[in-house]
């Protein structure tokens, strides 16, 4: 996905990610993240990285505390490293740049403590999971579906805009690895491509699952140039065509 022309709020989805925004610019972010493609799915990418900082302490050989005071245009630099580091650099890599951030963020009131110990401060707690999507899915009309075959668990909230139908996936009980899309197929046979993502190994939605963030369901947005009532059902599939779940709409 090409970024678009970065206005300051595409700036602020790294430090939303990391918690570090005040509330009001928090509101703002999410009033934005409502609308924008674009940073829903760069918000997705970085979600993990307050866990990142957590394995960083518990992997590091030696104790040290580092400060550092922030510089101009230093933070949004190494947001954006972040963000493509998560995208395939080595895993060192992303604990060095994810570090950094935070003490960059935090200046002179921030030390982070490479080992784990009393002195440590308590570790910042994660942002909601893409809360203005959850908030869109919640306030469409909803529909929902287990697959009989698949055990997978869907459900698409859809609401009518002036260019068509918003629509918000929440899909659970699905494991990957897996690339997927959602199809909206109207009355008349035509489809259309909703919205694509990847599921990792561990999955989605799974309960019981060690790790929290794949005990939680994923939620993606996206909108179909079909009116809310000329729309049959939708089709959660692989891309490579086969059927995970239906949801009739």
């Amino acid at each position: 996905m090409i970024p678009p022309t970065p206005p300051d709020r595409h700036a602020d989805v790294g430090a939303y990610a990391l918690g570090v925004l005040d509330a009001a610019d928090a509101e703002q972010f999410e009033v934005h993240l409502a609308a924008c493609d674009w940073c829903a799915a760069e918000l997705e990418q970085l979600m993990g990285l307050p866990r990142v900082l957590a394995d960083f302490k518990a992997s590091a050989p030696t104790p040290e505390t580092i400060t550092a005071v922030p510089g101009p245009g230093l933070l949004h630099g190494l947001l954006g490293e972040v963000t493509a580091t998560r995208r395939g650099r080595a895993r060192r890599r992303l604990f060095l740049v994810a570090a950094a951030v935070v003490l960059i963020v935090g200046g002179p009131l921030v030390a982070l403590s490479l080992k784990g110990g009393a002195a440590d401060p308590p570790a910042p707690a994660a942002p909601p999971l893409a809360s203005a999507v959850r908030a869109q899915y919640a306030e469409g009309e909803k529909v929902t579906s287990v697959d009989p075959d698949t055990k997978v668990s869907a459900g698409v909230s859809m609401a009518s805009r002036p260019w068509g139908t918003q629509v918000v996936l929440e899909l659970a009980n699905v494991k990957g690895p897996l690339s997927c899309s959602l199809i909206a197929v109207g009355k008349d046979g035509h489809r259309q491509t909703v919205t694509t993502w990847a599921v990792p190994k561990g999955g989605y939605g799974i309960p019981g699952s060690p790790a929290k963030w794949n005990r939680e369901p994923l939620y993606a947005a996206g909108g179909a140039a079909l009116d809310r009532g000329d729309i049959d059902h939708f089709e959660i599939s692989t891309l490579e065509g086969k059927r995970l779940a239906t949801v009739k709409a």
